[in-house]
């Protein structure tokens, strides 16, 4: 991987990460129409990134994350992922083999456009105004929708906001509630691939050109991150959620007809 197709993969992390698209569907394709998606540090980079964004959901929503003393937020996040760290132990191995499948992503994006069509309709209360409102029983069915992420093209974003509406959320406490969750989620997934690569293929890690490559892409991650944080909270709250069911199927179709030309597998 060069530095610019590290630049692109980061960019498309940052734009998609957050929103209700799937960054893994994204990424597997871009990364298959640039011929790199079965490089093993590919596969190792387009988790690592993950980091960046990680920290802009930090530095944006800092004031939530450095009161320590605000128990029940931290209760909430642990109680969310449990559910994910579980699911993740048991069928990692499974879920890396779904990874493969750009056929897979690309169903799921569709499907999941689909019911992005509907969404605001079908979840249409404004209840739960403020994050500190939502109880423990909540945060937890939010986790576990959380899981249905794991199919690649879901979108754990999307899964978690789902979660969120159908808990009576409005659609801005389901947005943030979902990057909340994001933050112990994806450290974990990204702890958990880097130590394995750090035993398994530590060559990987200790290359020069690798290190610069993942340095440059969590920094990208991380400002193109924050400035789609910015906009997709101000969007959903304004026009709902039906236009990314239009892209979704729209990208899903596209990938789709890729894997059925042959031009990726």
């Amino acid at each position: 991987m060069n530095i610019f197709q590290a630049v692109v993969l980061a960019i498309v992390e940052g734009l998609t990460e957050f929103l209700p698209v799937s960054s893994t569907g994204h990424m597997i394709a871009v990364s298959s129409i640039m011929g790199i998606h079965e490089e093993a540090f590919t596969k190792l980079f387009e988790v690592a990134i993950q980091l960046g964004a990680i920290v802009s959901v930090v530095v944006l929503y800092h004031k939530k994350f450095l009161q320590l003393r605000n128990r029940q937020f931290f209760i909430k996040l642990i109680v969310a992922v449990i559910p994910a760290l579980i699911i993740g132990f048991l069928l990692g191995d499974y879920i890396d083999a779904l990874l493969e499948s750009p056929t897979t992503v690309g169903i799921a994006l569709v499907a999941g456009g689909i019911f992005f069509l509907f969404v605001d309709k079908i979840f249409n209360k404004r209840g739960l105004q403020h994050e500190e409102n939502i109880p423990l029983p909540s945060a937890l069915v939010v986790g576990l929708f959380q899981c249905i992420a794991m199919i690649p093209g879901v979108s754990r974003s999307a899964a978690t906001i789902i979660g969120g509406l159908q808990q009576g959320f409005s659609r801005k406490v389901a947005a943030e509630f979902s990057f909340f969750l994001a933050v112990p989620t994806m450290a974990a997934a990204t702890g958990y691939k880097l130590l394995k690569a750090y035993l398994d293929t530590p060559e990987i890690l200790v290359d020069k050109h690798n290190l610069l490559v993942l340095a440059i892409g969590n920094v990208v991650a991380f400002i193109v991150a924050m400035l789609a944080i910015k906009f997709f909270i101000e969007y959903v709250q304004k026009h709902g959620f039906k236009a990314f069911g239009w892209y979704r199927i729209a990208v899903g179709i596209i990938l789709l007809l890729l894997v059925y030309t042959g031009y990726i597998g």
